[in-house]
């Protein structure tokens, strides 16, 4: 779900717009230590306590989109690609443990006698505890008889389908490294805007300038988002007037990704052994690091943006490539493991029209001139498009799909449930699809419009395409040249 705060997207906008901007124009590294200032003059602050607060935010801000760690370099987490601003979460006002209306300021006072810290006194009318000492133990919630302390969670921590994040001594936010999947919800959830992810935005436009071949790479997932009338060639017009060399549906990609799945699915069926899938990053994040006995089950398939990425650099292995789509994870699946030929930068949709902002270029209506991906590879990014375009690719190759079952998961809580099955032993399928958010990536945490609000446009432009094949579509392309498992 994307925040619904205004002023946190003007923001985050704003930092990334004047980003590219200084970058086209080639100044970024000479204006940067300018820029918080330009974004905060003061001298009254905009939305925080103080001008110098804000400076500090937009000075953390401005190292995020230079990809870079925005506090210390030496932390231990400073290499996830989400990052916690700990200026801005300094903010947070909420306390783990409040005591209500409940309290009956009994004499035994359990609450205060359980307190190893000092934090609880008696006002008025009930216990209060004091947040500057309070460590969170949950020991006056455990010992009140009346239950007259509730247990608030911080909105990052409660959105997190891993536990990966906890508050240190000073209540500001820690993402451990080791338990992150890089799912990016908690970056949409916290009302402070203080959790954000690394980004390439600077890079890539530096590469543009330097004239190298730099192709968009776009996904399914965004076809759609910006209305009926703008179509993939509207968006490769505009990638091309921001310096891209060209534009590549990541539909094709699913395509391949499919083509290739399927052979292994049923080669794992006659082996048996069950399988996952690999193409969402997140998901493979939640296996490796929570399901670790799990990890020989995904499938050696590489990702619809790994496939694309090395078909064109088959051709060119100088070419820079570019993922642009609705999810954080992906960002990891470059940074964090990387894999010959994969991607070698990724930008969410709204980083993508910072640098068409910074640049003054809008989209355009334009008619679907091309089609680079079947049907089914368009909806790969849908919750079950993965399954379809698999078992489309099962009929063409002559197997009998309906003889395997597959777990179709869309959500961190469905994918969990599945994956602990698999683990036990009881789960009743051959194969899981796993995609980490709901509705699958047209849900993804960077997406420009809510599913529901931009499924009447997809469904449009998708029904403009033709109904060719997946194995048909692939027949056009070199797939020889290149490899399709890690």
């Amino acid at each position: 779900m994307i925040s619904n705060d205004a002023t946190i997207l003007k923001i985050k906008h704003e930092v990334l717009y004047q980003a590219a901007k200084l970058a086209y124009e080639g100044t970024f590294d000479e204006k940067k230590e300018e820029l918080p200032y330009e974004l905060a003059p003061g001298p009254l602050p905009q939305f925080r306590c103080c001008v110098y607060k804000e400076r500090e935010i937009m000075r953390q801000r401005i190292r995020l989109a230079e990809g870079k760690c925005p506090g210390n370099s030496d932390d231990p987490n400073a290499s996830n690609i989400i990052q916690v601003i700990e200026a801005a979460c300094a903010d947070c006002p909420l306390s783990h443990y409040i005591v209500t209306d409940n309290c009956r300021k009994c004499m035994a006072k359990a609450c205060q006698q359980s307190c190893k810290f000092g934090a609880i006194s008696m006002g008025r009318d009930r216990a209060y505890i004091d947040p500057a000492k309070c460590k969170e133990c949950g020991m006056c919630a455990k010992n009140c008889p009346y239950n007259a302390i509730a247990d608030l969670i911080r909105p990052c921590k409660k959105t997190c389908p891993v536990d990966a994040i906890t508050m240190d001594d000073n209540g500001i936010c820690v993402i451990d490294n080791d338990k992150c999947i890089r799912c990016g919800k908690c970056i949409h959830r916290c009302p402070f805007g203080a959790i954000g992810s690394k980004t390439d935005i600077v890079d890539i436009i530096k590469d543009i300038l330097a004239g190298k071949e730099v192709i968009a790479m776009f996904a399914p997932a965004v076809e759609g988002q910006f209305g009926a009338d703008i179509s993939f060639s509207s968006i490769r017009t505009a990638c091309k007037k921001l310096g891209f060399a060209d534009m590549i549906e990541v539909g094709l990609g699913g395509d391949m990704t499919a083509a290739a799945e399927a052979e292994e699915w049923v080669e794992a069926n006659k082996e048996g052994k069950k399988m996952t899938t690999s193409c969402c990053p997140a998901f493979v994040n939640m296996i490796r690091k929570h399901f670790p006995e799990l990890a020989d089950n995904i499938s050696t398939t590489v990702s619809p943006m790994c496939g694309v990425s090395r078909m064109l650099k088959a051709k060119n292995p100088d070419v820079r490539t570019v993922f642009v789509g609705p999810c954080i994870a992906k960002k990891s699946e470059v940074k964090d493991n990387p894999i010959e030929g994969n991607a070698d930068y990724v930008l969410t949709i709204g980083e993508f029209r910072a640098m068409m902002r910074a640049k003054e270029i809008t989209l355009e209506p334009e008619e679907n001139t091309t089609q680079q991906a079947s049907i089914y590879g368009k909806r790969f990014g849908n919750g079950g498009g993965v399954t379809a375009a698999v078992v489309k690719c099962m009929d063409e190759m002559g197997v009998d799909a309906g003889q395997y079952k597959v777990e179709k998961c869309a959500g961190a809580a469905e994918c969990k449930k599945a994956l602990t099955l698999l683990k036990v032993g009881k789960l009743d399928a051959d194969f899981i699809e796993g995609m980490m958010c709901e509705g699958g990536c047209v849900g993804g945490p960077s997406q420009h419009k809510p599913e529901m609000a931009f499924k009447k446009d997809r469904d449009t432009l998708i029904g403009q395409a033709d109904e060719r094949g997946v194995h048909d579509n692939l027949s056009h392309y070199d797939m020889a040249s290149f490899d399709m498992h890690r």
